[in-house]
């Protein structure tokens, strides 16, 4: 589940994703010790951080006695990031949250209280009742971690889109396939 191993110890890696917007609050809470001591208690060694455009810079650490701590503003795609995670920590972008259910990681969506309208979540919230993730705020996010049991998870099957695209066509009056 993306656990890997490097010089003969265990990599378990957890990705912490923005996306491109601004998200400061989760980076701060990713960034606390509280955090990071529920992650390294629960077996992960490595925290890479994406931190789109946020102006709050995490603390780097690369000793031997503790998490290590990584982050960058950008990537041209954090596909590879999310195959070799263990754990992916996201916000509540559509995109992010499908994107990493496909490929069958466990997931927490933070949402982002800030935002106006926030549909998002109303789909985190959705997602989190029928097991698929699980949903937290940047204050909760480390109850999240003490707590969450990953095997409780439900993997998340897409659906088939063909039966509604067939009726679709059908009362528009295009021919069938």
């Amino acid at each position: 589940m993306g656990d890997t191993e490097v010089d003969g110890k265990l990599k378990r890696m957890v990705f912490v994703t923005v996306g491109t917007t601004c998200f400061d609050a989760l980076v701060r809470a990713v960034d606390t010790e509280q955090v990071k001591q529920k992650l390294y208690a629960r077996g992960y060694t490595h925290l890479l951080i994406q931190m789109g455009r946020g102006t709050y810079n995490p603390t780097e650490y690369h000793g031997e006695d503790g998490l290590v701590v990584e982050y960058f503003s950008f990537s041209s795609s954090i596909a590879d990031h999310l195959k070799s995670a263990s754990l992916v920590i996201s916000h509540a972008g559509s995109g992010s949250i499908f994107e990493t259910l496909r490929l069958g990681k466990p997931l927490i969506v933070v949402v982002n209280e800030d935002l106006m309208d926030n549909h998002q979540i109303e789909l985190a919230e959705e997602l989190a009742e029928r097991k698929h993730l699980y949903c937290a705020r940047p204050q909760t996010l480390h109850q999240t971690i003490e707590s969450m049991n990953l095997d409780s998870l439900i993997p998340y099957t897409q659906g088939d889109a063909k039966p509604v695209a067939r009726l679709i066509n059908r009362f528009l009056g295009f021919p069938e396939d």
